[in-house]
Formats: structure tokens, C-alpha cells, sequence
């Protein structure tokens, strides 16, 4: 059963994208594609929220949620431990309580089946939804398809994964497995401490993350949308739906409205009627400008979680999930424990002019992301909750919004992505 939106009209409006990362640049210019008038309207500009420091890496394998069975176990744990791949802010505990509860029960067996089989769905298309956007834009060298490679110093962390194996094999991820001795052929940069690594061919990856969310951006200027920099708060609701966005410099007339703005768009479903149970994964980067050593594609250290990405500015490691909310301030010792780990993985690293950023990936706690129409307003749409996958859906989740604003099938069951499912 694929959604579009029953009482939607067909034929050119004018919609409101409110967001302007990858998530909301991708609406735009999929909406401006089927010949709508767009405005664009973000607080801070194209780009300058998560979609600033990513990993920039279109994870076509990452059909597995972050909750997987035995997860309730580690909970402990991760309020323990401040510096872990996966924490808890003790201070936000009774604000995340009931997203925690929800996280939990999306680790048993049977929905981990559930949700990986809507990731992938979404996944399989991901690299081709990029591509009519790039080429639009003239774009198309920033996208690289390597691939990508999981690496393990560890036989037990190795044979720890092999749950998160099968599941990727039973919904047909390509991979290969490759031993110690092919580990250094295949990617020379890395120290000789590697035990097991995994190819994953349909991975690629975006040379600069953030020029591309901006070039974009431009490329929908360009065509005629129009760009706002300017802070939504409120909308004036008529018997249809939202007929103007209110911002803190004026009212805007729209047709249609979707909401693309990452962690800040519970507020604003909230202003719709909506109660979704969004919250942040804080992820931290770390960026040498100068490494002196640069692998060939991107990697993922399977012992500690993080993601290596030789980008066109320098080489990053990305990675890490920390729950803890919008207000507190960046821990940035998580920051340092990535230098930690990268220093094993290049020893010869030069890390002089190293830059450190957090941001918020806007996370739903079954870590499948918000795709959905409004059951409240024919003309409302949202799109957010992509977790550690923003990126890599970014394009393919513009398009079925675009789908669903126009009324045509997406070709999908879109029942596992809608708004009001918890």
C-alpha cells in the first residue's frame, strides 16, 4: 500500500520547504522539478546545520537500526560511560525517556526484521536519486563510487557483527569479507593492525558535504525557487490546512508546506497537531586539513564506530552517538576519543590545523525516518528523523515527498515512515 495524499491538488503550487539542509534542499528541487513554486526558508542557511559535518558518505548498506536485540543490556552502560560510541547524557534522562522506551521495544527480533526491510527500501534508490540533481547542477564529479570498507582489530569485535552481517546479507546488501593478508592491498593507508574488513560495493560517498548542500542550493536559486533566511515559528491554519508560514520577518502565503528541519522539526509538527517522537543523536567530527595520508575511499572502524572520509578539504573521522538533547553544551572529549582511534588507524597522521564540530541528527527512535503526509492537513507534509542516514537519503526522500505533494504513487508501503506511528 503506497501513500499519496487523498483531497491533495494536482498541478503547480506554491510550497513551502522549511529546512534548508540535504533533506529540504532535495525537496526543493524535486518540487521545483514537477513545476511548483518553491520557497525555501531555513534560520541559518543552505547547508549550515548537520549537513555541515557528516561523514558525506551514501550508506546503501545501513539497513541496520541503532537498537538491536540485547540493546536494553547496554543501557547501563551508556549512562556509565560519557566517551562511548553510545551514550546518554544523564541530565536529559527524564526527557528522553519515553524515545528510550520506544528505542528499546524497536530492538526486538521481529522489528529489527521490520525496520531493516523499510531502510533498504529506501536505500536501494538512494545513489540514483542523487543523481538527475547533480547532473542539474553540474555536480556530477562530487559523487564517488568506491564503495567503502569496515575494518576490525578485533576477532571478537568481528564475530560480534555477525548478526548485523546476516541481516544486511538477508536484504541483499552486497559484501565480501576480506582476511588480514588482503586488508593493506586493498587499502594501503591503513597500519597493519586489521584482522577482518568488509567491501561494500554500493556505498559512495559526496567529496565536500557541505559545498554540496550549498551548490544545490544555488542550482534551485538558479531555477527560480526562492531562498529565505529567516526563522519559522508558527502557521495560520485554514479549513484546509496551513495557508500562510509565519517567520520572524513576515507571514508567507503557501499551498503547501513540508517540514524538512532536522531536530528543530518537532516543534514545528507540533504546531501542525502532530506529537513525534523525535530526538538528537549528537554527533561529533573531527577534520585535519593537511593529514598527510589519505585512504582511497571511505572506512568505518568496526571496533569503535566512526567513519574515516577522504574529502576534497581534508580527511575526517565522523562518528559517535551521544543522547543528550539540543541545550547542552558539546562534549568534546568525544571529539578527542576519535583523534584517539585515528591515530591507531594512520600513524603518521599530521593532525596540525585539526578542526572539532558537533551537530544534531534528528533521530526517531526505531531509526527509520519521518516520509509522511499529515492525517490532519491534506497540504502538510514532513520529512525528518533520518538519524546517521541524512545524507545518504537526502535525495531519495526530496523525491517521494515531491511524489506524495503531487498525488502520484510512490511505488512504496510509506505506512512504516508516517509521522504518527508511535
Amino acid at each position: 500500500m503506497s501513500q499519496v495524499s487523498a483531497g491533495t491538488t494536482r498541478g503547480p503550487r506554491h510550497v513551502a520547504v522549511i529546512g534548508a539542509g540535504i533533506v529540504g534542499v532535495s525537496t526543493a528541487l524535486y518540487l521545483q522539478r514537477d513545476g511548483h513554486r518553491v520557497t525555501l526558508i531555513d534560520r541559518l542557511g543552505p547547508g549550515e546545520g548537520t549537513s555541515k559535518g557528516n561523514a558525506a558518505v551514501i550508506a546503501v548498506e545501513s539497513c541496520v537500526p541503532v537498537a538491536t536485540p540485547g540493546i536494553v543490556k547496554r543501557v547501563p552502560g551508556m549512562l556509565m560511560d560519557p566517551l562511548g560510541p553510545l551514550a546518554i547524557r544523564w541530565s536529559y534522562l527524564p526527557q528522553l525517556a519515553p524515545w528510550l522506551w520506544e528505542f528499546v521495544r524497536a530492538s526486538k527480533p521481529e522489528r529489527v526484521e521490520e525496520i531493516s526491510i523499510a531502510l533498504r527500501a529506501l536505500l536501494v534508490q538512494a545513489v540514483d536519486a542523487y543523481l538527475p540533481l547533480l547532473k542539474g547542477a553540474g555536480l556530477e564529479d562530487m559523487l564517488r563510487r568506491t564503495g567503502w570498507l569496515g575494518v576490525y582489530e578485533s576477532e571478537k569485535k568481528f564475530l560480534s557483527a555477525q548478526g548485523d552481517l546476516a541481516l544486511q546479507r538477508r536484504r541483499g546488501v552486497k559484501m565480501e569479507v576480506l582476511p588480514a593478508e588482503e586488508i593493506r592491498q586493498f587499502e594501503p593507508s591503513l597500519a597493519p593492525i586489521y584482522k577482518r574488513a568488509v567491501y561494500y560495493p554500493e556505498n559512495a560517498y559526496v567529496t565536500n558535504n557541505y559545498r554540496l548542500v550549498q551548490a544545490l542550493a544555488e542550482s534551485f536559486a538558479r531555477n527560480g525557487g526562492t531562498l529565505l533566511r529567516e526563522e519559522t515559528r508558527d502557521f495560520v491554519l485554514g479549513p484546509q490546512g496551513p495557508t500562510h508560514v509565519v517567520t520572524d520577518k513576515g507571514r508567507h502565503a503557501i499551498d503547501a508546506v513540508a517540514v524538512t528541519a532536522g531536530a528543530w522539526s518537532k516543534m514545528l509538527a507540533a504546531k501542525l497537531g502532530h506529537r513525534p517522537l523525535l530526538d538528537t543523536e549528537r554527533g561529533y567530527h573531527v577534520m585535519f586539513p593537511n593529514p598527510g595520508v589519505m585512504p582511497r575511499l571511505p572506512l568505518y572502524s568496526g571496533d569503535y564506530s566512526f567513519a574515516v572520509t577522504p574529502l576534497e578539504h581534508g580527511l575526517r573521522f565522523a562518528g559517535t552517538v551521544e543522547l543528550g538533547g539540543l541545550e547542552a553544551p558539546p562534549n568534546y572529549a568525544r571529539a578527542n576519543v576519535l583523534l584517539e582511534r585515528g591515530r591507531r588507524m594512520f600513524p603518521g597522521l599530521n593532525e596540525g590545523g585539526k578542526t572539532e564540530w558537533m551537530g544534531f541528527r534528528p533521530s526517531m527512535p526505531d531509526s527509520v525516518p519521518v516520509i509522511s503526509g499529515s492525517e490532519k492537513h491534506p497540504n502538510a507534509f514532513f520529512s525528518f528523523g533520518h538519524g546517521h542516514i541524512g545524507l545518504t537519503l537526502g535525495a531519495v526522500t526530496g523525491r517521494l515527498i515531491a511524489d506524495m505533494v503531487a498525488g502520484r504513487d510512490t511505488g512504496l508501503d510509506m505506512r512504516p515512515y508516517r509521522i504518527d506511528r508511535f
